[in-house]
Parts: C-alpha cells; structure tokens; sequence
C-alpha cells in the first residue's frame, strides 16, 4: 500500500484526488496534510519522513499584489524542498505546474522557479520527480473568481449575476476528473522532470458561455435536462450544477394538471436519454446511502412522503428536503453528493429515478458512504 500526501489536499484540485484515492483503499493510504504544516518545521518534516509520494499542488493562483504570487509559490516549494533535504526523503514528489510556464508572467515565472527548486530537492536524495505541466483545469466546486473563468460563469448564472467576457480567446482545457487520473498514472510511472499534460478539449471563451446559457435556460429555469453531445458537455454540465444553492433550489415543483379524469405531472422534459424506474418504499425505511461522480440523476416523489438527504462528501453539512406526492416535486443529485430518501409518511412511498445512462455492473459510479 503506497502512503500519498497532497499538500493542499483541501484545495479544487487536491480535494478531487484526496476524495478519488479514498475510493482504492486497498492500494492507497492518505498521509493528512494541513496548511499549518508549512509553518511548523517538524510537522512538515514528519508529514514528507511518512510519504511515499507527495503530490504538491498547494499555491497561490492569484492575488492584487503580484509580488505575493511569486514570492508565496516559492516559499511553499522551498519549505518543502527544506523538509525533504532534512528528512533523506525519498518520496516521489509529483508538482503541478502550469501552461503559463511559456508566457511571460508572474505566476508562470513562480511555478517553473517552484518545479526546479523541488526537482533538485529530489536529485539530492536520489528520490523520483515529476513536473506535471497543466493546462486550465475546471470542474465542480472550484472557486469562483480564482480557478477559472468556468467556475465564474457557473456561479454567477445560478446566482442572479451577468456574467462578462473580458478577453474572447481559445481555452485549452482538462476536466479535473481527468487531470486526477494523470496524476494516479504517474504514481507508477517513470519520473519526469517536465511532463506536458494534453489538454481534452479547446474552445473560445463565448462558446463556453453559451453553452453555459442553455444549461441555465433549459436546467435551471425549466427543469428540464439539455441536450449533451460529447463528454465536455457532460462535464460541463455536471460542473455547472455545482454551484447551484441547493437549499433554496430544492425541491422544485412540478406543474400538476387537475381535470375530472385525474391529474397529470410531466415528471421530466429530457433532450438526452437515460433510465426511469420507479420504486415503493414501506415506512421507515431508507434507501440509498451513495454518490455517483458523473452521473445525472432525479428523484421524483407520486405518492407519500418523503425526505431526500445529501451531504457533499468529505463535509458534515446534512440537507435535507420534505416531498409530498400531493405536490409532486423533485430534487437531483449532483455529483460527489452522498444522498438517501426515506420514507416519512404512514403509506407506502412511490419515488420514480431518473439517471442519465444504463446501469453498467462493470462501471456502476456508485459508491456506498452513509448520509
């Protein structure tokens, strides 16, 4: 069992792979790192003496002070190279560094000055390194105004504001999913000093944007799922929901047509396809208890009541949402959102699911945590 620390592992990027490595419990076991770390000569010291392979992606993206970006990467790279040196590390240490090492700008400039430091750390104690040469990294829950322009346009249209395009230019780019599983790759590869990673797909800023618009338009406005031609939309869209305020978005209602035959309720208006099933739920019993981390998915309550729970992994924070079939509603999952229903009503509970692709026994993306 190979013994990983992330440093920054509570960060967009770290926390995807810190939550990813969890997954092979078998094969990995995560060394805990915390930011204090850097300031505490011994801590730090003893955190890289336990490591097999340290994967550093703590830094500084941005900041007013432009100073404070290189002066703040450097000081991270150096504190570790420091620990390493004193320890006999022999880790592999895996670095994350930037495009924007081939432009001429402060945070290129810092990034390559932080991958050579820790390269020769490594050389001086005959320990593996590789340099991982990134392209833009997006996915879900990175930080609006400091990852990317993605997350800042997802957050800005689930939340009321306009969002601007400043500089209309093409993007390379690499789903956070991706980039994790190049960095497990690497973890039994050959080291590396500088190691390209490919970008997986390349668009103009505008085009993203109005991709992001019919996202909105169709999803968050109408309920209904968009049409999604590729895996970058998938990914996009997945993306997108992340930054949706559950609590007050959930449940969203259903239009329920009343005449003397009954009622009617269009439970789902889909432009992709998928699964629907449905199933009845006795009293006090709970169903569920996973996450998915691609998939789509819509619980729909007929008949009962019920109550959803989700709890975005590796947090405590519980939501949880009352659905009654007497006002038919629903409320989707987002990826990495451990989630339950369960029925809180005297009758039996009718749910219907919907999921944007077929059970596959060899490929389920279905991971068992309690809410």
């Amino acid at each position: 069992m190979k013994k990983i620390g992330i440093t920054g592992q509570s960060g967009f990027i770290g926390s995807y792979l810190y939550n990813t490595l969890k997954l092979d419990g078998d094969n990995y076991r995560i060394v805990e790192f915390h930011r204090d770390n850097f300031n505490n000569e011994p801590a730090l010291e003893a955190f890289v003496k336990e490591c097999d392979i340290i994967v550093h992606l703590a830094g500084v993206n941005r900041h007013a002070n432009t100073d404070v970006i290189y002066q703040a990467n450097i000081d991270l790279a150096t504190k570790l190279a420091h620990a390493i040196k004193r320890s006999g590390s022999t880790a592999h240490i895996i670095f994350s560094s930037s495009i924007q090492e081939e432009k001429d700008n402060v945070y290129g400039n810092a990034k390559k000055a932080a991958r050579i430091i820790l390269a020769e750390a490594a050389k001086m104690n005959g320990a593996g390194f590789t340099g991982l040469i990134i392209p833009n990294v997006f996915g879900p829950f990175g930080n609006p105004y400091y990852n990317s322009v993605i997350a800042t346009f997802c957050y800005q249209l689930t939340h009321s504001e306009e969002p601007i395009i400043n500089v209309d230019g093409e993007l390379k780019l690499i789903y956070v999913a991706e980039l994790v599983d190049v960095i497990i790759n690497c973890f039994t590869n050959k080291p590396n000093d500088e190691i390209l990673v490919p970008h997986t797909s390349q668009i103009k800023v505008s085009k993203i944007l109005s991709i992001l618009n019919r996202f909105k338009q169709d999803y968050f406005d109408k309920g209904g799922i968009p049409v999604l031609n590729d895996s970058f939309e998938l990914n996009l869209f997945n993306t997108f929901r992340s930054y949706i305020d559950l609590r007050n978005y959930f449940p969203f209602q259903l239009k329920k047509n009343a005449d003397n035959r009954g009622v009617f309720v269009e439970l789902v208006r889909l432009n992709i396809g998928g699964q629907i099933s449905f199933s009845t739920t006795l009293p006090g019993i709970t169903r569920g208890n996973h996450y998915h981390t691609r998939k789509i998915e819509r619980f729909a309550v007929l008949k009962g009541k019920a109550k959803i729970q989700l709890r975005k992994v590796g947090t405590g924070e519980v939501l949880n949402f009352y659905l009654d079939g007497s006002e038919p509603s629903y409320v989707d999952m987002p990826v990495w959102y451990t989630h339950n229903i369960k029925n809180v009503g005297h009758e039996e509970l009718l749910t219907v699911f919907w999921i944007n692709e077929f059970f596959n026994a060899d490929d389920p993306d279905t991971y068992m945590e309690t809410v």
